[in-house]
């Protein structure tokens, strides 16, 4: 009678099989990567397939390391790892160690291994660019010295300022030899003193582009004492070269316009500036304008020979005020003095002369107003109105008056 086994004794039968087999537990296998699927935990599931079949393929996040790209649909691949079963579902599947990709993908494989390994030495690190100069009189470019790439340069350069000079280190960009022929370019303009070096060559595969993607070239840009664009395939291709370069253009023409200040704008820029000058300073003299006026103005008034003027004034109506004042005081003291006059009259002893009366002194010219005062033989003036009389007492007689009349 046959023997009857379960399920899982049949996928561990076969499980044991294949982990027996030594080819399937080291093998590679190639195809097409689809149904892709990163899953949370880290795990990678996707099949593996060619026109023929498929395989279903696993890798666990443990082995993530082996991997150096992501993984996308329609890659082609090359697989390292075993093929074994899980018993669960008795299902054989490809379980994945190591994954790269296969042809230019290889390629694709090494530029990111490079990258990461010049990223970690500080090769692309910001603080070792170096700042590219705005006004340049020398142009060094390395590029093949046929093509559109030398072409554009040359053509936009000279269109943005024809007075700069291009020198020409005419490299070898494609092949075995491109290597060692761009670093010599590099190290030949350097040499020469240039201001700025552009290192390029026009678009094409990765194939075409690989010199630019090689350690020695990344190092030649990276020691290089003038700062370099690099300016290589068009804008979508990214090399080695570019993440090193101290500026990266998308493409040739760009890396001209980039190094070559353009005259046309300059010229623009000063008009704009002329104009914008003389603007101010035409505020700036209204402005000072206007001060000065305010200025000589407020002198006006606090100038010496202002304020000699108005004191001037000033004392002329003083003067004026003074002169009325005096007049009115003379005036004034005139009519009194008339009035004193007048009043003096009465008690003038002029006045009394005129009216017939006279007046008697002794010889000291004191005045003799009693017969006491004179004797007998005394020599006497008389004041009369028109003059004196020298006399002499004969005799004297004492009488009475009465004031009254009576």
């Amino acid at each position: 009678m046959q023997n009857v086994y379960t399920v899982a004794q049949v996928n561990s039968y076969i499980k044991n099989m294949f982990t027996q087999d030594f080819m399937l537990q080291s093998i590679r296998v190639k195809g097409e990567v689809s149904n892709c699927k990163y899953h949370p935990s880290g795990h990678i599931y996707f099949t593996l397939k060619d026109i023929k079949g498929t395989i279903a393929c696993v890798m666990f996040s443990s082995c993530r390391k082996g991997l150096a790209f992501r993984m996308t649909e329609g890659q082609q691949v090359v697989v390292s790892g075993s093929v074994d079963v899980y018993e669960r579902d008795g299902k054989y599947q490809l379980y994945a160690r190591e994954i790269s990709l296969d042809g230019a993908g290889a390629l694709y494989e090494r530029y990111e291994r490079l990258k990461q390994e010049l990223y970690e030495r500080g090769m692309f690190a910001p603080q070792y660019k170096q700042p590219i100069p705005r006004y340049i009189r020398t142009l060094g470019v390395v590029t093949a010295s046929t093509g559109a790439a030398v072409r554009d340069i040359i053509n936009i350069a000279s269109r943005r300022n024809p007075y700069v000079q291009i020198i020409l280190y005419p490299a070898i960009v494609q092949g075995e030899a491109a290597v060692p022929s761009i670093i010599n370019g590099i190290h030949a303009l350097e040499r020469q003193g240039v201001d700025i070096i552009i290192v390029g060559r026009g678009g094409g595969s990765i194939e075409d582009l690989w010199a630019f993607n090689e350690e020695a070239v990344a190092q030649a840009i990276f020691d290089c004492s003038i700062p370099i664009i690099s300016a290589v395939g068009h804008e979508t291709d990214t090399t080695i070269a570019d993440f090193v370069a101290d500026l990266r253009a998308p493409t040739p023409s760009a890396a001209a316009e980039l190094a070559v200040y353009d005259v046309g704008q300059m010229q623009e820029k000063l008009d704009e500036y002329a104009y914008t000058m003389r603007h101010h300073m035409g505020v700036v003299i209204q402005r000072m304008r206007r001060a000065e006026e305010q200025y000589r103005v407020r002198l006006k008034y606090v100038s010496p020979v202002n304020r000699i003027r108005m004191k001037r004034t000033q004392a002329l109506s003083l003067e004026e005020r003074l002169q009325n004042v005096m007049e009115s005081l003379l005036v004034e003291k005139r009519h009194r003095l008339a009035l004193y006059v007048e009043q003096m009259k009465g008690l003038s002893p002029l006045d009394k002369l005129n009216q017939g009366y006279s007046y008697v002194s002794d010889k000291a010219g004191k005045t003799l107003s009693s017969v006491q005062q004179a004797d007998v033989g005394d020599q006497i003036t008389v004041y009369v109105k028109d003059g004196q009389i020298k006399a002499s007492v004969t005799g004297k007689e004492k009488m009475e008056f009465r004031i009254d009349g009576v």
